[in-house]
């Protein structure tokens, strides 16, 4: 059945794959059934429990471009290990995907990163205290991680759109709950622009493996102690739907 998957995404002929983080599915019209690959479908790969996820891949367009999209992922917070959690990752990998768009919803620790704006992943902090290459023999180079040549192309769209892109650091902690006032304030000091539960395993996976990468944050929430209003994964699911038209002309334009 594993084989059968990767075939089917092979034959699709896409290089590109993007995973969708909470909230942003609108960037996929609803897909024919013979379009899409639920995860129960693949060997080893597991099904996120969290609302919002679909968990499948679904072969689809941007422009002109034929993409996966992955609808869902596991999070460490889940219980899953780091090697599970990027199991998708090695997926895609061994079905043809050359470049990886990585998306997610976070919350803003930058004073002038509004909420409802996307910020480009210039580099991260991998706060999990895990990594999917635990275990394996030799180093790996995560200097350049996020593609300096694909940020520039990005960067270069947004402006052509008129679309506010901030560039900085994502700070990956492991969950499930919100971070504390205290807790912003250290990762404000250490560097971090914005902060969230997933991304950075995936990221070094997809280094490993020899994938270009990029990826994008859409801003959903201020983090705690910087706004009054309590956090919620409903509001995320909210915001990330209101941003994901943005996101998707900037991917149009590029791809």
């Amino acid at each position: 059945m594993d084989a059968f998957a990767v075939e089917r995404v092979r034959e699709y002929g896409a290089e590109i794959a993007i995973v969708l983080g909470s909230g942003l599915y609108s960037l996929v019209q609803q897909p024919a059934r013979d379009r899409t690959i639920p995860y129960q479908e693949i060997a080893d790969l597991p099904r996120s429990g969290v609302k919002g996820h679909a968990n499948r891949f679904v072969l689809g367009e941007i422009g002109k471009a034929r993409v996966v999209f992955a609808q869902g992922r596991v999070h460490l917070y889940e219980g899953y290990s780091a090697r599970e959690i990027t199991a998708g990752i090695r997926f895609l990998a061994r079905a043809g995907i050359t470049r990886l768009i990585l998306t997610n919803a976070a919350g803003s620790l930058h004073p002038d990163f509004l909420p409802g704006s996307w910020m480009m992943i210039a580099d991260h902090l991998n706060l999990t205290g895990a990594s999917p290459l635990s275990g394996e023999s030799g180093f790996l180079d995560m200097t350049d991680a996020y593609s300096p040549s694909w940020r520039e192309q990005f960067a270069r769209a947004a402006q052509a759109l008129d679309l506010k892109l901030h560039r900085g650091v994502y700070a990956g902690l492991r969950g499930p709950q919100y971070e504390t006032p205290a807790e912003v304030r250290m990762l404000r000091s250490l560097g971090a622009d914005v902060v969230g539960m997933s991304t950075v395993c995936e990221a070094i996976q997809a280094r490993a493996l020899g994938l270009d990468l990029s990826g994008f944050s859409c801003l959903t929430n201020w983090a705690a102690g910087l706004h009054k209003t309590s956090l919620s994964h409903q509001e995320v699911l909210k915001a990330g739907d209101a941003a994901a038209r943005a996101l998707g002309q900037l991917l149009e334009k590029v791809l």
